[in-house]
């Protein structure tokens, strides 16, 4: 084992007050946040039950790890969350000056669509 990999591994959390291991260290039944979405879970209120250390740009990184048992699946959103979605994105490719739908989603910068924002150039 190289000494990076003998700095970062404390399975009791002695050092690091988490049981940590190193870079693709951790033993089967914990996941990251990314693992556990890709698996159609989520943490569901549960602690940290440990981390992953290793050196980085920047420094020392750092990836939470939950346990896979406890975790639950993924909440889906309901009929009315996905149409309050649909008229949300609908309300960013209407533009506020003339009213049309466009193919692209206005910039809150300019606060209408490019034909109206720059005439001379979208006519």
């Amino acid at each position: 084992m190289s000494r990076i990999r003998a700095r970062y591994l404390d399975p009791e959390g002695k050092r690091y007050g988490l049981p940590t291991w190193w870079w693709q260290g951790a033993p089967d039944g914990y996941a990251t946040r990314r693992q556990l979405r890709a698996r159609g879970l989520r943490p569901g209120g549960q602690p940290v039950a440990g981390q992953i250390l290793w050196r980085g740009v920047g420094g020392e990184r750092v990836a939470l790890l939950y346990r896979l048992d406890l975790a639950k699946p993924k909440r889906t959103a309901t009929a009315a969350q996905r149409r309050a979605i649909g008229r949300a994105l609908l309300a960013r490719r209407t533009c506020s000056t003339c009213r049309e739908v466009r193919p692209y989603y206005i910039r809150r910068s300019l606060g209408e669509c490019l034909s109206c924002a720059y005439p001379e150039e979208y006519s």
